[in-house]
C-alpha cells in the first residue's frame, strides 16, 4: 500500500483532548501528505488510525483502521457546520503547503474531520460521555461557573453523571417543570432540559 499520511495531534485523542467550544472532545492533525489514500486528505469515508502523538490517513480495510470520517469540511469547527450527533471525536486539520499534496495545487486548507470509532466505545452517542456535541440522552455533572461537562450515563467515566438531558427545545419556557438545569445545545433547539440522575 502506498505510505501512510501523518498527522501530527496537538492534543491526543478523544478520552484525552480539552473539550471543544461545544462541549466535546477535539484534537489536532496537522497532514504532510507524500502520498495517500484518497484525493482529499482524511475526506468522507476515510479512516485513520489512532496514536499518542499523530493520527495517519490508513486503509479502511487494514488492521490499524481506528476511526472514520463522518463529515469533513474546510475552515474553523467553530464557523463551520457542526458535526453529525454520533461523532466521536474532532480532529482538527492545519494548513499545510507540502511539497505533494490531495490536489497538486500546493497546499493542504485548514479543515476539520467528524470521526466515528469504527469499533465500541462511541463517546459521541447518547450517553456514552463524550463526542462534541451534548446531544438528549447525555449525561452531564456540574463544574464551577455554572457550566458543566459530559460524562458516562453508566457511572464508567472518570466523574458520576449528576444529570440528565431529556428534552431539546427552542427556548427555557419549553422545558418541563422538573427541569433542574439548562444545558446549552446548540442547533434548531438550543435548549437542554436536564433532571437530576
Amino acid at each position: 500500500m502506498g505510505a501512510a499520511l501523518a498527522g501530527v495531534v496537538l492534543l491526543a485523542g478523544c478520552r484525552d483532548a480539552p473539550p471543544d467550544g461545544a462541549g466535546g472532545t477535539a484534537a489536532v492533525a496537522s497532514p504532510v501528505r507524500p502520498s495517500g489514500y484518497g484525493a482529499v486528505f482524511l475526506d468522507v469515508g476515510e479512516c485513520s488510525s489512532f496514536g499518542r502523538t499523530s493520527f495517519t490517513e490508513v486503509s479502511c480495510a487494514g488492521e490499524r483502521a481506528a476511526a472514520r470520517v463522518t463529515a469533513r469540511h474546510d475552515g474553523t469547527a467553530s464557523d463551520g457546520p457542526p458535526c453529525p450527533p454520533a461523532t466521536d471525536f474532532v480532529l482538527h486539520i492545519s494548513e499545510q503547503r507540502p511539497a505533494a499534496d490531495e490536489d497538486g495545487d500546493g497546499m493542504v486548507p485548514q479543515g476539520y474531520a467528524c470521526m466515528r470509532n469504527l469499533q465500541p466505545p462511541h463517546p459521541g452517542d447518547p450517553g456514552g460521555g463524550g463526542g462534541p456535541r451534548t446531544v438528549v440522552g447525555d449525561c452531564v455533572y456540574a463544574l464551577d461557573g455554572g457550566r458543566v461537562r459530559e460524562t458516562a450515563c453508566d457511572g464508567s467515566g472518570p466523574e458520576e453523571p449528576e444529570f440528565e438531558v431529556t428534552k431539546a427545545v427552542d427556548a427555557r419556557t419549553g422545558c418541563p417543570a422538573s427541569t433542574a438545569l439548562y444545558v446549552r445545545l446548540g442547533g434548531a433547539a438550543p435548549v437542554g432540559c436536564a433532571v437530576p440522575v
